[in-house]
């Protein structure tokens, strides 16, 4: 087995750099192209958005954004200090924290600007909001607070919890819901909806959605020519930018890339020993940290929930809206628990996994709500070890380094003794 550096193997990687910087510079400079902003949830309609040349932003992602680059303590702080309570979102703490201060990541300071920030570090101001509750009530609170802040409008697109399945009454009530929603966007941008131009979209972010399952199923290959760790950062252009031409590009070139290494058994851990499952959101302050203690050991990551959850798609050119409804409404986190653990069971099954870990994520309620459930019963259902690690996505005051890596190194030797006994 060949190891790899991906820097150098993977010309994507500069190829998303590029994507996604040219994507906020676009954002930072809508006020010259008059290009509306609209702030939408991770799990919201984007489609319809981008079908009207209006820009998503995602304040999730830029918590993430925040969380790898380490700034999640101070901005989280700063939210503390307004008296938001730290058991609260640390993405919602972060974003409210990034806009008081006007500290981010995005930190644009174009050399024709003299190298001054493009009105302060953070997102773009938004024109509207719109938000989905398909992931978590939160975002309802936490999207109220930034339209008053911004002074702007707030749509809210409402989805049932899927208790007992996908059902008739759920669809047609969603899709009532995305009729409206449209309208509120004409009346609140001035800009008019067309149904040809929304399933030109569509079909371009199905197109879109299906690359990105075929490049997560790449790592069905052993070795896995990636880690999880390399698909969190690869998941960025599938979020903001589904629906155009320039991520369908982009993810053919990454899956001919990423099966060329699989083709010729290249693989980012020398000697892969263990195939593990990831569930939860990432850490994203310890990404190299985590990447790095399961790589000496051998351990990959090679599928998860998450960056999974963005691999089902399918909007129909015959009933768009209600087919776009069934999309949204049906989520992952807005499906039952026993959905989770059959996706689960899958995912193992499908990647040969040896064992799975599962992040208890402080900040994430829903994601991590039934783990322990979902752990003792996927494991009685595929015979395989799990190790459940608690932490934060953002804040590494929920982080401890010394107890997180004594349980690593524990369910390591698990995992050894079981192989050593098959």
């Amino acid at each position: 087995m060949e190891q790899f550096n991906q820097l150098s193997e993977i010309s994507s990687n500069e190829r998303l750099r590029k994507l996604m910087v040219g994507y906020y510079m676009k954002a930072k400079f809508s006020w010259l192209t008059r290009k509306k902003i609209a702030w939408i949830t991770s799990g919201g309609p984007v489609e319809p958005l981008i079908s009207m040349g209006i820009t998503p932003i995602y304040p999730e992602n830029h918590g993430a954004m925040i969380g790898a680059r380490k700034m999640g303590p101070e901005l989280s702080d700063a939210a503390e200090d307004l008296g938001y309570s730290r058991d609260l979102c640390s993405y919602f703490r972060c974003d409210v924290g990034s806009a008081v201060l006007k500290k981010s990541p995005i930190d644009i300071r174009p050399k024709f600007l003299g190298g001054r920030a493009v009105f302060g570090g953070g997102l773009p101001k938004p024109d509207l909001l719109v938000c989905c509750n398909n992931i978590c009530g939160t975002v309802l609170k936490w999207y109220e607070v930034q339209a008053r802040f911004f002074n702007v409008p707030l749509i809210i697109v409402d989805t049932p919890y899927n208790y007992d399945g996908e059902t008739t009454e759920i669809i047609e009530y969603v899709t009532a819901q995305f009729g409206e929603m449209i309208t509120q966007i004409e009346k609140a941008t001035g800009k008019r909806f067309s149904e040809k131009e929304f399933i030109r979209v569509g079909e371009l972010s199905d197109e879109a959605v299906n690359l990105w399952n075929e490049v997560l199923s790449i790592c069905e290959n052993v070795p896995a020519p990636m880690t999880c760790f390399d698909a969190f950062m690869y998941l960025a252009p599938i979020v903001t930018l589904r629906g155009t031409q320039e991520v369908v590009d982009y993810y053919k070139q990454l899956k001919v890339e990423l099966q060329s290494l699989a083709d010729r058994k290249i693989s980012p851990v020398p000697e892969e020993k263990f195939r593990l499952i990831w569930d939860n959101l990432p850490i994203w302050f310890k990404m190299r940290r985590l990447s790095k203690t399961l790589a000496n050991y051998g351990a990959v990551l090679v599928a998860d929930t998450y960056t999974n959850a963005w691999a089902d798609n399918d909007i129909s050119v015959e009933k768009p809206i209600e087919s776009m409804a069934r999309v949204y409404a049906t989520a992952y986190l807005n499906r039952n628990t026993e959905t989770k653990i059959k996706n689960m069971v899958n995912l193992m099954n499908r990647f040969k996994a040896d064992g799975f870990l599962i992040h208890s994520n402080r900040s994430c309620k829903p994601y991590s709500f039934g783990q322990l459930d979902i752990k003792d019963e996927v494991s009685r259902r595929t015979g395989k070890p799990a190790l459940m690690i608690e932490a934060d996505m953002c804040d590494p005051r929920a982080y401890s380094d010394e107890q997180i890596a004594t349980r690593i190194q524990a369910f390591i030797e698990t995992l050894k003794e079981r192989k050593a006994t098959a």
